[in-house]
């Protein structure tokens, strides 16, 4: 059997970590799950991570730094409304393509809460920042307050986060990609009344 790079393996146990959860749950994700869903000896997944919290933890990172690359990849570099709505856009897509992602978040922060970490706010702190640093190079030249972008950064957060717990809900495909229309329409009736 080839040997496997060190940073390969983390890696692949950092993905069927996110796997794992997004169908078992938090509670569900024993080391020997992930290990098995990373085609992986259980002692190089403790040899890798020493706890599941350390794995846990870049489970988180990997999340926060794929959030940063769809609102990164979503910036059109339009005035804010628009830079707003394909922000909003690109969230709903990636979360209809990566229902692991979605799930997994879920999870993650649902059991953050339970245990007191604190993993869960860094995920959405780094997430805000992002997306308040691209609406602000977008709100450049326009007369927009530094607390309207605050509202934006929000508001986006708030319409993504009910569009994919309802997606998650009720798992219908077609049904979630017409919410997401919605939930466009939502946030542009508010950018119309916030920005006039």
């Amino acid at each position: 059997m080839a040997r496997v790079p060190a940073a390969k393996r983390r890696d692949d146990l950092v993905n069927a970590a996110i796997q794992v959860i997004a169908t078992h749950g938090v509670d569900g994700a024993t080391t020997r799950r992930i290990a098995e869903q990373a085609d992986a000896p259980l002692a190089t997944l403790h040899y890798c991570f020493q706890t599941k919290e350390l794995l846990f933890a870049a489970v988180f990172e990997r999340l926060a730094e794929r959030y940063r690359e769809v609102l990164t990849a979503n910036d059109v570099h339009g005035d804010v409304a628009t830079t707003a709505r394909a922000i909003l856009r690109g969230l709903t897509d990636w979360y209809l393509e990566s229902s692991d992602f979605a799930s997994a978040t879920i999870e993650l922060i649902s059991w953050a809460q339970r245990t007191k970490e604190h993993a869960a706010e860094s995920v959405y702190n780094e997430a805000f920042k992002v997306m308040c640093s691209i609406l602000e190079r977008a709100a450049s030249g326009q007369d927009v307050a530094p607390e309207t972008i605050d509202q934006i950064g929000y508001v986006v957060g708030a319409l993504s986060d009910g569009f994919v717990v309802n997606w998650l809900t009720y798992s219908d495909r077609a049904q979630a990609a017409r919410q997401a229309d919605v939930v466009i329409d939502v946030l542009d009736a508010w950018l119309a009344a916030k920005l006039a």
